[in-house]
C-alpha cells in the first residue's frame, strides 16, 4: 500500500496545488500537471531538479533544516503545515515563529466575496499588507507608503521623526483609552507568540522608547486581542463618516481582516456606498487613460 502521508507524498500533494499564479509565474495554457513543475520548484528554492525528484521519489528523506525552511516557503505553507513538514523530515519544528504576511488562497477568496464593505488585512505587529477598492476611497489610499511605514500601532501611536500611516484621512474613535489599551494589548499577545521576531520586537521598542503613552500602556503588561471598535473617519467629499470597526482573526498567521461595516440603511451605509462607486468610477476612467496612453 502506498504511504499517502510519508514525507514524499506530501511534499507532491503540496506542489500539486499550488498554481504559478500564486507565486507570480506565468500560467501558460498547456501545462502537464495543474500545479507547480518541479523546475519551478527547484528553481524557486535554489534546490537541484534532481534533489526535488529524489525527495518526492523517497529516495532522500533526510533533508537539513535549511532544505525544509526554503521548501515551507516556497510552498507557501501556513505554520502548521511548515511545522509538519519539519516533523516529517526527523526535525525539530523552529521554537521562534516569525510573522507572516502570506495571504492564502483561501483567505484571499475570502476577501473577494467581503468586496461591497471596505476590509483591509494586518499582519500580527498590525503591518498593513493588503486592503480593497472600498476600502481606500473610504479612508483614503495607503499605497503610497512604504511598506514598513504602514503600520497601524506606529500609526495610533506616533513617534516624532517617523512616518506611520494606514488612513489618509483622519479617524477618531469613540473610546480613545479602551481602544489604546486593546491594541497595546494585542501587541503584548504577539510578542509572546513570535519572540524572535526582530520586526516586533523592533516596533515595540521603538515605540516604548519615543511614545510616552504607548510605554505607560505597555508597562500595565496586559495582554488581550483587539477585536472591534467604533470609528469616526472625516472624509474630504462626504463629511463624517461613522462605521463599526470589527477585527477577525484568521488562522494560524495570526493575520487580521478589519472590516469597516454600518447598519443596513443607515446614512453611514449610504455614504460608504457613494465613496464606492466614486472610487469605481475614478478607477474605470484611470483605466481608459492608461489604455489611450
Amino acid at each position: 500500500m502506498t504511504d499517502t502521508s510519508s514525507l514524499a507524498a506530501t511534499l507532491r500533494v503540496w506542489r500539486d496545488r499550488l498554481t504559478p499564479s500564486e507565486i507570480g509565474l506565468p500560467a501558460h495554457a498547456l501545462r502537464r500537471t495543474a500545479g507547480l513543475r518541479r523546475e519551478e520548484l527547484a528553481e524557486l528554492t535554489g534546490l537541484s531538479v534532481d534533489y526535488i525528484v529524489r525527495l518526492e521519489q523517497g529516495r532522500a528523506t533526510s533533508p537539513s533544516g535549511t532544505v525544509v525552511a526554503e521548501l515551507a516557503r516556497a510552498l507557501r505553507l501556513v505554520p502548521a503545515e511548515r511545522d509538519h513538514l519539519y516533523r516529517l523530515a526527523g526535525l525539530q519544528p523552529p521554537a521562534d515563529r516569525l510573522i507572516s504576511d502570506l495571504i492564502s488562497p483561501g483567505v484571499r477568496r475570502l476577501l473577494t466575496r467581503l468586496g461591497e464593505m471596505p476590509v483591509s488585512v494586518f499582519a500580527a505587529d498590525w503591518r498593513q499588507v493588503w486592503w480593497n477598492q472600498r476600502w481606500a476611497a473610504l479612508v483614503g489610499d495607503p499605497s503610497g507608503v512604504a511598506p514598513e511605514d504602514r503600520n497601524f500601532a506606529a500609526a495610533r501611536f506616533p513617534v516624532p521623526g517617523r512616518r506611520a500611516q494606514v488612513a489618509a484621512w483622519p479617524v477618531r474613535v469613540r473610546n480613545q483609552l479602551v481602544s489604546d489599551r486593546a491594541l497595546v494589548a494585542d501587541l503584548r499577545r504577539a510578542s509572546a507568540h513570535y519572540p524572535g521576531d526582530s520586526r516586533l520586537s523592533d516596533l515595540v521598542q521603538h515605540l516604548v522608547s519615543g511614545n510616552p503613552e504607548f510605554a505607560d500602556l505597555w508597562r500595565g503588561g496586559v495582554v488581550g486581542q483587539h477585536t472591534d471598535d467604533r470609528k469616526v473617519i472625516e472624509h474630504p467629499l462626504i463629511g463624517e463618516v461613522e462605521v463599526d470597526c470589527d477585527v477577525l482573526s484568521a488562522g494560524d498567521t495570526d493575520l487580521k481582516i478589519v472590516a469597516l461595516t454600518a447598519s443596513p440603511g443607515s446614512e453611514a451605509a449610504r455614504q460608504i456606498e457613494t465613496v464606492g462607486v466614486l472610487a469605481a468610477e475614478l478607477e474605470a476612467l484611470s483605466a481608459v487613460v492608461i489604455g489611450d496612453d
